[in-house]
């Protein structure tokens, strides 16, 4: 009989090996373009459409909690209709919460190479995604110690602030 972890392993390595390749083939692709290129108009398009598609991965991510919290508080009680349909979204989200989340990384990567790629200046932009990167880089690490039961809370804690300095960087 599969446990819980053993079902979503297989969904978190596919994901990993998917992430794997696009990454690979971004970064293959970027660095085989002339270094001209680098600082052209068209290649800032294409990293901040990486980071575009990162912004609508991390939106799927960041609902599992949204949903969660609803149901916790039971804010959706009066809806019958909408209730069940946040338990069936939360358990469909739940599921893909990490396989998004993994995918979302390597996007991300794609992202901050293209950046530094094109030229990294001190201005709020680059600053703020350069803090917002920093703050990701443990909370895959937490989230594995969270299967383990040693996670005291680090990966949503960290997951929350990962979202705020997330949205000033992609909104501000």
């Amino acid at each position: 009989m599969m446990t819980l972890w053993a079902k979503e392993r297989k969904w978190v390595f596919l994901s990993l090996g998917i992430t794997l390749l696009i990454v690979l083939f971004g970064i293959w692709t970027m660095f085989h373009m002339p270094s001209e290129q680098w600082h052209a108009r068209e290649f800032k398009g294409l990293f901040k459409n990486y980071g575009s598609q990162a912004r609508i991965l991390l939106f799927a991510v960041l609902a599992y909690y949204v949903f969660k919290i609803m149901l916790q508080r039971r804010w959706l009680e009066q809806w019958l209709i909408l209730k069940r349909s946040a338990i069936v979204l939360s358990r469909l989200i739940r599921k893909l919460h990490t396989p998004l989340a993994v995918l979302a990384i390597g996007v991300i990567i794609l992202h901050i190479v293209g950046a530094f790629l094109y030229g990294f200046k001190l201005d709020f932009a680059n600053v703020s995604g350069l803090i917002a990167g920093i703050v990701l880089l443990p909370v895959p690490l937490s989230g594995v110690f969270r299967y383990r039961g040693l996670d005291r809370k680090w990966h949503l804690r960290l997951g929350l602030i990962f979202a705020v300095l997330f949205l000033i960087h992609a909104f501000l």
